[in-house]
Formats: C-alpha cells, sequence, structure tokens
C-alpha cells in the first residue's frame, strides 16, 4: 500500500476530541446493512447514546448480531489486510484503463473512488446545468458507464471548482471494471 492509514485518534492529544466512525456496509461489503458504531471518549459516547437512542424505530438484529461476529473474527482471518490489498489491485486496474483510454485520473490513497479530469470530453451541457453533472449524464446514458458529480459535495460558492472532473468508483466485480474501460474505449 502506497501510504499507511494514521488514525487522527492515536496522535497526541486527539483521542479527547476524536469520534471514530465504522459502517458495517463499507467495512464489509454489505450494501444496505445499515449499521454502523461509534468510538469516542466516555463522556462523548455517552452524548451519541442519548441522542441515538431516539432515532432508530426498528433495527435489524440478526444483522447486528453477523457484524460483532464479523468485526471479532476478521483480525484472525487476515480480512482488512486482504481488503486494503484487494481494493489497491481494483484502484491499479481502474486507473490503467483510464490512462489507457486518454481520461487523467488522479490515484487515491484513502478511498474507492477515483476522479478524472473530464476537460477533452465534448459534451452538451444545458443551460442552468454544471458541467460535471452533464458529463455524468452524458457518460451513464450515451457510453453506459455511471460516473458521479462531485459538485454536490461542495458549498454552491466552490462547485466551479468541479466543472472539468467527475468520479468513478472501483469497488466492483474486475469485470465489471474491465466493461466499464471497453465501453470507455469504444466511446473516446
Amino acid at each position: 500500500r502506497p501510504v499507511e492509514h494514521v488514525r487522527i485518534a492515536t496522535l497526541p492529544g486527539m483521542w479527547e476530541r476524536t469520534v471514530t466512525l465504522g459502517s458495517a456496509g463499507k467495512t464489509f461489503s454489505v450494501t444496505g446493512w445499515k449499521i454502523g458504531w461509534a468510538i469516542a471518549p466516555a463522556p462523548v459516547a455517552k452524548a451519541i447514546f442519548m441522542a441515538h437512542q431516539w432515532i432508530p424505530f426498528a433495527v435489524a438484529t440478526p444483522l447486528q448480531e453477523a457484524v460483532a461476529i464479523a468485526l471479532e473474527v476478521a483480525p484472525s482471518q487476515d480480512y482488512f489486510h486482504w481488503l486494503g490489498d484487494m481494493y489497491c489491485a481494483k484502484r491499479d486496474k481502474l486507473l490503467a484503463g483510464l490512462r489507457d483510454v486518454g481520461l487523467r485520473p488522479t490515484t487515491p490513497d484513502g478511498s474507492y473512488f477515483i476522479l478524472f479530469d473530464t476537460s477533452t470530453l465534448d459534451v452538451p451541457v444545458a443551460a442552468g446545468e454544471r458541467r460535471d453533472v452533464a458529463v455524468c449524464k452524458w457518460l451513464t446514458r450515451t457510453v453506459g458507464v455511471a460516473a458521479i458529480p462531485p459538485s454536490p459535495f461542495y458549498s454552491p460558492a466552490h462547485q466551479h471548482l468541479t466543472d472539468q472532473i467527475a468520479r468513478f468508483t472501483f469497488c466492483k466485480t474486475d469485470d465489471m471494471l474491465d466493461e466499464a474501460v471497453r465501453r470507455l474505449r469504444a466511446a473516446l
């Protein structure tokens, strides 16, 4: 792995000021399992608990048990190293494909999203439409490869910074990544 993850709570003076959130859906690739956890100093954890007790209406207790078991077993199975290695391989596969078709991607160090430069794509943009949104619609509808516009993650004053970028995710099967690159190559 190119960059070692440093947990902010492990830095001097940061444990008392840090809430670490976890997601079973992300950690164990079980999209839809709305199960998460928070790790925090006792006073903060207590406040989180007090607020959270009024939020969920119903929970999936069997899924919570499954996640608890997975969290206990995963370290002994070297799951977290395997997961990182697997995502690095998928990232590298998609990066190579994007470079091969002329899109200039950035290499992410801690995400399963790749931002890429869309400035070479001649895509019609409707009046009042953000360019990144238009590009992503075009890629999805015309090329058959779904991309995600980054502008919704920016404040309105800074959305212009996303005009020439879009993002793909690589948390897909290798066959799906290969097919996406094949479609991009055919269209571009």
